[in-house]
């Protein structure tokens, strides 16, 4: 009943929402955002914990504040994202003004594959779609499956109607097609500032410790592809901002694992920039740092405890295992 209403819940904000005017649809969000925010729940209490690693030296008014801000950029995401589907292709290409944006295009006409790696900052699904449309590349991503599995079918069919090739997570072969499309000189997005597996590399970020996707860095210096570190935030006008950060080099010595381990340093040290200059648009309400996954005594054992899951991560594409 539960994975049935939350398909019914998604299918109703895609067919009904699109059809808003835009003033109107903003005003909606803001207006959810504003009722999930007094409520306190465990989303909002787990953004501000995350905020108050990223701004140590916020009040406990900043945090509120700094949190309101976020679960305001969180439902501006989702109604955005909603409505992309019915957006004209000219307000898909002017909604999106992006930095340095020649990393990207002198990658990509370098014809050696380009990674783009980018944390969970503004919207990332309208910054894809504008790369599908405005630089008419298409490329693939990676998606958690979901449960239902109606509604993971509802996501890839969203993302491939904005031009996006959609791989499962799970199952192994992700990473295989990902680097054949590398291989060809193709284009692969991937979001990388959290990863609970076994396999995350730990790296310091904001003073403490955290995983991220081993991926990207394996990616590229398997393949040769460009590593690209993007950051995007809102800035209170219709138009999101972005900055494609300079790529990101394999090392030339050391082991596999040991390059993995620096080039993911390199990715989270550029992620932390561009969340400490817009910390209200990073989309984090779940438990990232590894001090916050330890389980207290009386409630579970070290080896059995699970990360939280207070929102599961189908924002956007995740990252291959």
């Amino acid at each position: 009943m539960k994975d049935r209403f939350t398909d019914a819940l998604y299918g109703l904000g895609w067919s009904t929402v699109k059809k808003l005017p835009e003033p109107v649809a903003a005003r909606l969000g803001r207006t959810i955002a504003d009722t999930v925010w007094k409520r306190r729940g465990k989303g909002v209490l787990r953004l501000e914990a995350n905020l108050a690693r990223v701004v140590p030296d916020a009040s406990p008014q900043r945090l509120a504040e700094l949190s309101k801000a976020g679960m305001r950029s969180y439902l501006r995401y989702w109604m955005e994202s909603f409505r992309l589907p019915s957006w004209s292709r000219e307000r898909i290409k002017g909604g999106f003004d992006v930095q340095d944006v020649h990393h990207l295009t002198g990658g990509l006409a370098a014809g050696k594959g380009v990674i783009i790696a980018l944390p969970h900052l503004g919207n990332w699904d309208l910054a894809g779609a504008w790369v599908t449309t405005k630089l008419e590349t298409p490329f693939t991503t990676v998606a958690e499956r979901l449960k239902p599995e109606t509604l993971y079918d509802r996501f890839v069919a969203y993302r491939e109607s904005l031009g996006m090739e959609v791989l499962p997570h799970t199952g192994g072969s992700a990473f295989g097609t990902l680097a054949r499309r590398l291989r060809a000189g193709g284009l692969i997005c991937l979001v990388a500032d959290r990863d609970l597996s076994a396999s995350g590399v730990e790296v310091k970020f904001f003073g403490d410790t955290a995983r991220m996707p081993a991926g990207p860095a394996m990616l590229a210096q398997q393949t040769g592809a460009l590593l690209l570190p993007v950051t995007l935030w809102y800035d209170g006008t219709s138009v999101m901002k972005g900055r494609i950060h300079p790529p990101v080099d394999v090392p030339e010595t050391g082991t596999r694992t040991e390059k993995t381990s620096v080039m993911t340093q390199a990715l989270a040290d550029a992620f932390a920039t561009g969340i400490a200059d817009h910390p209200e648009d990073w989309h984090m309400l779940q438990r990232l740092w590894l001090d916050d996954l330890e389980p207290r005594p009386d409630t579970a054992r070290p080896d059995t405890a699970r990360p939280d899951t207070d929102r599961p991560d189908t924002a956007g594409p995740g990252e291959p295992s």
